[in-house]
């Protein structure tokens, strides 16, 4: 045999081995537990500082809770990682509950009892008494414009804020709007096409369109519907209807109140409609950095490259994203999970919705027990630690610079596949190295794929085609 001709065969053997040991062995990336435990203690709370991002005309920065000062928080509070974990976990189970209130069923197939929820305002809290929005902009309202923390829900109706003259409100950072001081300011009439569209209207005095949203946690927005003038950036925006709160309870802490961003006409935007193309992007900053995220409107921002999903519609529930998954994967190897498991019913029932203001991620029992089962398989070479709040399978990673840990995956219909960064998967719950599997069963048929999973992801939703986007831009 010729020299050629061994070197020949010993690069196939080489090849071949380099391609069993691909199959055999499955994918990892590493996660920085150093870096990742420093940044839960690098916390730096905005306070009133603006927050208004003048890059583009409808670019705003995007901001999480944390970074916003409560009247109640102490520092050592805010720095205190573990508590702040805690009650985002207590805020999620809220929130969790109020999404399937507002689906068939509440979520299974028990019949449309519980399915009572307004179109218009579908059910704007994110979570405890004392509110629970997860990500907040800062935009104007009014003419002239006055400056509000507002939060985005993907998953609600409306645009409002608490009003004075407040006979009952939450505390917020911002003074309380009035729209006395405003140019802009027009009530809408009982008789107008706007408030026909409020399944849960009334008239005030006879004359202008009254709201009421009841959420099931014992929360509650009431006050009067008017057309206002919204700022965002340098962009101005007239005439979009939004509540005006006069009494008002629980809600969102440090917010002036909601910028609905779901799929409905009264959303912001089903509103804004041909202005924007029914199209948005946004960015949730990785937790533990001092960056903002981003929140961008308009066709422009729709980006080349990206991984695009259909969006799915239910008309039983108008405001929610839906999008099409059919598996998930650990280590670069599909779990064994049936498809119907994620599946939309033409009766509205289970389906996979992404939500900004559920922080974690649900999934039917049938389809969590055997992905938790296969990541714990992959990981039994780290230390376990007891189950914390609702995770189940958490780690010991004290003492750790970084830990090889398997690829998470979510598979689309389609084709399309979404393998998440590790801090996406594996998140820390307090400041000693306890990490955990950022993963919960939802206990119903609904799956959500929450905002811890869609971290410095570029995000972007093309509502006229009926699209959602993931990357290729890292936030």
């Amino acid at each position: 045999m010729s020299l050629v001709a061994i070197l020949v065969t010993i690069l196939q053997l080489a090849l071949c081995s380099i391609a069993i040991a691909t199959n055999s062995f499955p994918d990892f990336q590493l996660l920085n537990v150093n870096e990742t435990l420093t940044g839960t203690k690098m916390f730096m709370p905005l306070g009133l500082s603006e927050t208004d991002d003048h890059r583009g005309k409808w670019n705003l920065k995007l901001v999480h809770r944390d970074k916003l000062l409560s009247p109640n928080d102490s520092l050592s509070t805010l720095h205190n990682h573990g508590r702040r974990f805690h009650a985002r976990m207590q805020r999620d189970v809220k929130r969790v509950a109020s999404l399937l209130r507002r689906l068939p069923g509440k979520g299974t197939h028990d019949g449309d009892a519980a399915y009572q929820v307004n179109d218009f305002g579908s059910d704007v809290v994110s979570g405890m008494d004392q509110g629970s929005g997860e990500y907040f902009v800062r935009i104007g309202v009014g003419s002239p414009p006055r400056s509000q923390y507002m939060v985005i829900d993907s998953g609600s109706d409306i645009v409002w804020v608490q009003c004075q003259p407040c006979n009952q409100c939450y505390r917020q950072s911002d003074p309380v709007f009035d729209p006395a001081n405003s140019a802009s300011f027009s009530g809408v009439s009982c008789g107008s096409s706007v408030c026909d569209r409020i399944d849960n209207s009334g008239c005030n005095a006879g004359r202008y369109c009254r709201y009421e949203v009841m959420y099931g946690d014992g929360s509650y927005t009431k006050g009067t519907l008017a057309l206002e003038t919204l700022t965002f950036g340098r962009t101005v925006v007239k005439n979009v209807a939004i509540g005006c709160g006069h009494v008002n309870r629980g809600m969102f802490i440090g917010a002036a109140g909601l910028l609905g961003l779901g799929g409905g006409s009264m959303s912001l935007v089903g509103q804004l409609g041909g202005q924007t193309g029914g199209a948005f992007s946004y960015c949730l900053v990785s937790r533990g950095t001092d960056a903002s995220g981003s929140l961008v409107f308009g066709r422009g921002t729709m980006p080349v490259g990206a991984t695009w999903v259909p969006l799915l519609r239910n008309p039983r529930a108008p405001s929610f994203y839906y999008v099409g998954l059919s598996g998930l994967g650990v280590g670069g190897v599909r779990v064994p999970i049936s498809e119907d498991v994620f599946r939309l019913t033409e009766l509205g029932y289970g389906g996979v919705v992404m939500d900004t203001g559920t922080a974690v991620t649900r999934l039917p029992s049938s389809a969590y027990n055997p992905f938790r089962d296969a990541f714990i398989t992959q990981t039994a070479n780290l230390p376990r630690a007891s189950k914390v709040s609702i995770f189940d399978t958490c780690y010991n990673l004290s003492g750790f610079v970084s830990v090889r840990v398997p690829t998470v995956s979510f598979y689309f219909s389609g084709g399309p596949v979404l393998t998440l960064p590790a801090r996406n998967f594996l998140i820390p719950v307090d400041n000693m190295g306890t990490f955990c599997f950022a993963f919960a069963p939802s206990g119903s048929g609904l799956s959500i794929i929450g905002n811890i999973q869609q971290e410095g992801i570029q995000i972007s939703f093309d509502g006229a085609n009926g699209f959602v986007g993931f990357g290729p831009n890292v936030c």
